[in-house]
């Protein structure tokens, strides 16, 4: 018995070690070490907790700590990741989020379901709930004044290119109605205090708004997500003929490159440094009062090094402003410095890092018509 079991270990190692067994077929993490018996598929411990919650479909077990017999480890062998995802991920719409181990529970969990338990890409032209041309229902959104969430149907339409939304069931016009290329939708659960929570922005005036929503079923708060993407997905294919499709998919809704409390002073640099809720949402760093709100209390563009924007560590010698925090940060850009200190080192090289992956990238044509915009504007 010693000896098989010694034996099962081995060809157990042998399968595991193969490269397309080094990340999680789930969520790309290196060095998963859990393994489905019944899916044969390698994954993190963070996704083998998602699949023991559909055990109809799946039985998860460690590859350290767990017996795996001789038809199991076989089983592995026959199967592993590619030819598992070459059956459950053969059709995905190109406009389909597919979420990575830094995304959020809801999105990996919703991802996970749609692969294996609803088969949603294992057909060819499968009608999806993200796919049709008009999506309508509610969500809780959040009131700009009161900070309440009450139940507010919203309306997706890929014909007329938009996002709708009602403040009365019966009422027949939007309170507001954004074209579907000027939305940007990412999920915030901790944020918004709810795990399916959220946060829908678009531009307005070339000012960012937000809209903080969310579902009690993380299905359909995904599907409305998915289904945002597959609208602008299609908007942009017209607008932009000549693009191919993965062109337009990188156009498609984006995560914020980093979010969080810095302080701040003003234009004259002698003001006291005050403390703000900071999103960077590529070259638009914005400030809020609080996380919540609707609109930012301010806007910097963050453009390229090579039109005169650097990163600096450290504030200018002399800065006569009062502050708490003493990491400082300095944004150079052609027409003024901005100034802003962290609590942490930590924080303040995450700042960096993040700005440093910005002012690295070449500008856009549309890029620099929104520099132009910033600088009429001040």
């Amino acid at each position: 018995m010693a000896g098989g079991n010694e034996r099962s270990m081995k060809a157990l190692k042998e399968v595991w070690k193969r490269a397309e067994n080094s990340l999680c077929a789930d969520c790309g993490k290196p060095d998963p070490d859990w393994a489905s018996s019944t899916l044969g598929v390698f994954i993190c411990l963070s996704c083998s907790g998602i699949h023991r919650n559909i055990p109809s479909i799946s039985k998860v077990k460690s590859l350290k700590m767990d017996y795996w017999d001789d038809a199991q480890v076989q089983f592995l062998a026959k199967h592993g990741n590619a030819v598992t995802k070459a059956i459950y991920e053969a059709h995905i719409p190109i406009y389909y989020y597919q979420p990575t181990y830094n995304d959020c529970q809801v999105l990996r969990e919703q991802w996970i379901r749609a692969k294996y338990e609803r088969k949603e890409f294992t057909e060819p032209g499968k009608q999806l709930p993200y796919s049709d041309e008009v999506k309508e229902g509610i969500l809780w959104k959040r009131g700009r004044d009161n900070g309440q969430f009450l139940p507010r149907k919203f309306l997706l339409s890929e014909r007329e290119g938009c996002l709708k939304y009602f403040t009365k069931q019966d009422a027949k016009e939007p309170k507001i109605n954004v074209k579907i290329d000027v939305i940007n939708a990412t999920f915030q659960p901790e944020k918004i205090g709810n795990p399916n929570g959220l946060q829908i922005t678009y531009l307005k005036d070339n000012k960012t708004r937000n809209i903080f929503v969310y579902h009690e079923s993380g299905k359909e708060v995904v599907d409305w997500f998915n289904a945002i993407r597959s609208v602008q997905f299609h908007y942009l294919k017209v607008a932009f003929p000549i693009a191919n499709d993965n062109e337009i998919k990188n156009r498609l809704t984006r995560n914020f490159l980093k979010e969080g409390y810095m302080e701040k002073t003003g234009p004259k640099q002698r003001e006291a440094f005050k403390k703000r809720w900071f999103t960077l949402d590529h070259r638009r760093l914005m400030y809020f009062k609080d996380p919540l709100d609707a609109f930012a209390k301010g806007e910097v563009f963050v453009g390229s090094g090579e039109n005169g924007y650097s990163v600096q560590k450290g504030l200018p010698s002399g800065t006569q402003g009062n502050f708490s925090w003493h990491y400082g940060i300095t944004i150079v850009t052609p027409d003024r410095e901005y100034l802003f200190t962290c609590e942490t080192e930590t924080d303040q090289l995450e700042w960096i890092r993040a700005f440093t992956s910005v002012i690295n990238q070449a500008m856009t044509p549309q890029e620099y018509a929104i520099e132009a915009y910033f600088k009429f504007k001040s």
